[in-house]
């Protein structure tokens, strides 16, 4: 299931301003009514969300650029259904609009095979929304790092549905080493898989973080709060659930904050967890079924309990205050998009600066994460406003799903908090490399052998009743 959650054509407006009313749109995604410009014209310029300028000077990533750490040499991986068939121009056009270079490369493949002509259907048009946020504002965080952009065949949408193709990608990638880090704006909420779990669609993931590849997988936390969707991905869950694979111990999961910027990208106001009025529209987080508590997190077990917590992270998300994006096909121009989707690949662009400052990727960062958030000086910032509740109408009666609160420490909404770039880069390098020649941190007994991918220890994915 997409991440993001789209506002189509929407015109000029101040940052701020909240868009319309959401309603179900494609592939489950919430999208917000299509808006004209006057004389029935895309937007042709920016759509009033937030600029590159404005997220670089929030997450303090200007000092990093100044010094020369903008992700040169290193490579972004990026995974997304379909992929969108004006990617390169569109890109281009961001990068002329906002001056930013162009990437060292923009590599497109499709690993998994041949990708279907595209027809505007809901479903593609939803992904090629995704793809071009995923490539457009990763691209902001690290401008000269090259981007491979893996496009699969198969729509993921809720349970297995896109995953084995998604697996064949990412093993081509980690074989041919075509990236240090990895950005998954999807996901599908546990509860939706088959009983045996998630048996044969770890393989990328065990094999990311063996010592030979050493890849960091990022992935979005989810966009319905406390509660997701359910397989027919128009009804949610009435009780607490999250979503895979932003809960695999292997992955960082990115939750979504509001930000309150000025035109300067200045905070007028601090971050708070997002979760706008409306339909579920609010930071994934919660506790895992299939996933017992990583030792990463055993300090924070007063939070998670016995179960993985998500998210790990957390970054820009809140509709009323989105991003602008640029895509072409079918006329369409400037919008404004928002979601875990944005926060995603913002995250995985920082770590390819941290990847340039370290001369490697860094691989699988959890570990390192939780350490940095004890120190005051890690450049990790605590969040301890909002909360992921979320209530919707449905089945003719109003529900609650409780979530989590921000509060001092770890939180099931936010995480460990968010993050000031210029410190939290050279930190985690600090930390990955003064930890270099330890064994990683294992969620579970050793990986099985390359030859035999699905055969998952049965003692990582202990499933326990879902309610």
């Amino acid at each position: 299931m997409l991440g993001a959650l789209a506002a189509l054509a929407v015109p000029a407006m101040s940052a701020g301003r909240t868009a319309a009313a959401k309603h179900p749109g494609p592939a489950g995604v919430s999208v917000f009514p299509m808006v004209r410009v006057p004389g029935g014209q895309a937007a042709a310029v920016p759509s009033g969300g937030y600029t590159p300028a404005q997220i670089r000077t929030a997450y303090d990533v200007r000092p990093l650029l100044r010094a020369g750490i903008n992700g040169k040499g290193r490579s972004i991986v990026i995974v997304d259904s379909f992929g969108s068939p004006t990617i390169r121009r569109d890109l281009s056009v961001f990068d002329r609009r906002f001056a930013l270079p162009p990437p060292a490369a923009l590599k497109i493949i499709h690993p998994a095979g041949p990708i279907p002509a595209f027809k505007a259907t809901s479903s593609r048009i939803g992904w090629a929304y995704e793809t071009t946020l995923d490539v457009e504002w990763a691209h902001v965080m690290a401008p000269r790092a090259s981007i491979v952009l893996v496009e699969t065949p198969v729509s993921e949408n809720e349970g297995r549905s896109g995953f084995p193709q998604i697996v064949t990608a990412e093993r081509y990638v980690l074989q041919h080493r075509l990236g240090g880090v990895i950005s998954q704006s999807f996901g599908a909420t546990e509860q939706t898989f088959p009983k045996e779990g998630l048996r044969g669609l770890r393989a990328a993931y065990l094999e990311a973080a063996r010592p030979s590849h050493n890849v960091t997988i990022v992935s979005a936390s989810g966009d319905g709060g406390a509660t997701d969707y359910r397989n027919n991905m128009t009804s949610y869950y009435t009780y607490p659930v999250t979503s895979w694979p932003a809960s695999d111990p292997l992955v960082t999961a990115v939750g979504g904050l509001d930000l309150r910027l000025n035109s300067r990208g200045t905070r007028i106001a601090p971050d708070r967890v997002w979760n706008d009025p409306g339909s579920p529209a609010a930071s994934g987080g919660g506790k895992s079924i299939f996933f017992r508590r990583p030792a990463y997190q055993n300090k924070v077990a007063a939070a998670v309990g016995s179960r993985r917590g998500v998210p790990d992270i957390s970054l820009s998300a809140s509709c009323g205050h989105p991003v602008d994006i640029f895509l072409s096909f079918d006329g369409r121009g400037w919008q404004v998009i928002c979601g875990t989707s944005v926060a995603t690949p913002l995250f995985a662009g920082i770590i390819a600066l941290a990847d340039q400052v370290a001369g490697h990727p860094l691989g699988p960062i959890n570990a390192d994460l939780y350490q940095m958030a004890t120190s005051t000086r890690s450049g990790i910032i605590d969040i301890t406003r909002g909360n992921n509740t979320v209530s919707f109408w449905q089945g003719g009666q109003n529900h609650t799903v409780r979530g989590w609160a921000g509060v001092p420490g770890y939180d099931l909404s936010s995480g460990v908090g968010t993050i000031r770039a210029a410190v939290f880069v050279r930190k985690l390098v600090r930390l990955s490399s003064s930890a270099a020649g330890a064994p990683t941190p294992a969620p579970a007994p050793a990986p099985p052998a390359p030859d035999s991918p699905a055969a998952a220890p049965a003692s990582t994915l202990t499933v326990d009743p879902i309610p």
